[in-house]
């Protein structure tokens, strides 16, 4: 079943289609731009991810252009021992690790164009994986959420003093602050979680139970 969600501000939230890989490839690179090239998706593995799990994988469009995205997968994954990797979860990017059978929708990644931030695009993205989470009969949204705000603060402090400053609420971090306001609840720190050094190469293990409201806007 595709989604196709048009947004107050004329924006589309649609189920992602291999048009859409070109873009997608381009976006990541933007998104994410100091991720190591082994843990980044290319057009070709976002074909896989639509041939893997189609409900899973979300795009926002302005016309065609494609300005916001998210890859997800399902995994039989145990929240209250977080210690992974994101390679162990990607597997080369292909998402081979999926579970059809599992029962936690697993974020892989959620980005908007840098020149589309604050316009809601991200939270739109968390709802129509939330949408699929309850028509599956899902558990809930589990992902490592990245703590993108601790480079400029690295020369200062270790990440695990960044982390208990976001965790009491005493520093503002611009993913994860974002993330807790959609309602995932913060789990603990995932160290070596994946290769940037912008967040410390650690997350925040982040998770959005299915019986929780989540509006597109």
């Amino acid at each position: 079943m595709s989604l196709r969600h048009q947004l107050s501000n004329g924006l589309t939230v649609l189920s992602t289609n291999a048009s859409h890989a070109g873009q997608l490839e381009e976006l990541q690179e933007l998104v994410f731009p100091n991720l190591s090239e082994a843990e980044r998706f290319r057009a070709a593995h976002y074909c896989k991810h639509i041939e893997l799990f189609p409900e899973g994988q979300f795009v926002v469009v302005d016309g065609d252009r494609v300005v916001g995205m998210t890859t997800t997968l399902l995994l039989p994954f145990d929240p209250s021992h977080p210690d992974h990797t994101f390679e162990e979860v990607i597997e080369g990017g292909w998402l081979t690790s999926h579970d059809p059978a599992a029962k936690w929708m697993y974020g892989a990644d959620v980005g908007t164009h840098p020149e589309y931030r604050r316009r809601g695009i991200a939270r739109s993205l968390y709802a129509a994986r939330h949408d699929t989470v309850r028509r599956l009969g899902l558990r809930g949204q589990v992902t490592v959420g990245m703590l993108n705000g601790y480079g400029a603060v690295a020369d200062r402090m270790t990440i695990d003093q960044y982390f208990e400053e976001v965790r009491a609420g005493e520093r503002v971090d611009p993913t994860i602050s974002a993330q807790l306001r959609v309602g995932f609840e913060l789990g603990p720190l995932v160290k070596n979680y994946l290769s940037d050094p912008t967040c410390g190469n650690a997350g925040a293990m982040i998770v959005l139970p299915a019986e929780k409201d989540v509006p597109f806007e």
